[in-house]
């Protein structure tokens, strides 16, 4: 059945849509561009850093991360925000291709594997109605289900709500993306009770700052949740959100 279906439908490069061999897959020059994030990589926010991968790969700290506390205890990032990685992430966000996501969401999965503990939950980092009417779908909670199912893990959406309607990120520095998130998430009260306790990974599709993260994480410890552990599609590189260019955090 699936021969026959390829036969009519070829599978396509995720990325610019030329022939590929199987469904979910990119062609060679997309390929390389995609800048996937290997071992040596900041444990707590998932930039690559110098190193070679070794077995103290996992102790290392970035800059930002020794300078700057965060509330959550690890993290991971598939890719970096840059070539084929920074296209297919616009593509889910902004151009209608909610599809990207089981492929997008098993490489995600792969990059948060390390962080995955018996009893967590998957929370996404969510929209402001507003924005989801517009968009209609959440691309952090369509990654985030690929994950919870990839691991047999609980995913829970409606664990964060957004308290108000925040403008987007980019284009602002780092003070300035912290303030127009700060207190803007929560978790609502009728979902204090399942996550108590229980460790979380919080899920989203991109991370430069940090900002949106840090106040999700910050609302789910206020809420009485376990440890939280942060996974992300793509990972933006030092220096693009200190010079106000860098990706969207919602």
């Amino acid at each position: 059945m699936k021969a026959a279906l390829h036969a009519v439908f070829p599978p396509q490069c995720l990325n610019c849509g030329d022939p590929v061999t199987e469904d979910g897959a990119l062609c060679p020059p997309c390929w390389r561009e995609a800048e996937f994030v290997g071992p040596s990589a900041c444990a707590r926010c998932g930039v690559p850093v110098p190193g070679d991968g070794g077995d103290d790969a996992g102790e290392i700290l970035c800059d930002a991360c020794l300078s700057t506390p965060r509330p959550w205890d690890a993290g991971r990032a598939a890719m970096a925000y840059r070539g084929t990685g920074r296209a297919l992430v616009l593509a889910l966000k902004h151009g209608d291709r909610p599809d990207l996501a089981p492929a997008l969401g098993r490489w995600l999965a792969a990059a948060a594997a390390p962080l995955v503990r018996p009893g967590m939950i998957v929370v996404p980092v969510p929209l402001h109605p507003r924005r989801m009417i517009r968009r209609k779908y959440n691309q952090a909670a369509l990654l985030a289900a690929q994950v919870a199912r990839a691991h047999g893990l609980d995913h829970r959406p409606a664990c964060l709500s957004r308290l108000r309607h925040t403008p987007m990120q980019d284009h602002r520095g780092v003070a300035d993306r912290f303030a127009n998130l700060e207190g803007a998430l929560a978790v609502p009260g009728r979902q204090r009770a399942p996550l108590a306790g229980q460790p979380v990974l919080l899920i989203d599709d991109v991370m430069a700052s940090g900002a949106t993260l840090t106040t999700a994480a910050q609302a789910l410890r206020a809420a009485g949740s376990g440890p939280v552990t942060v996974a992300v599609l793509a990972r933006a590189m030092r220096g693009d959100a200190s010079r106000g260019n860098g990706p969207e955090e919602e």
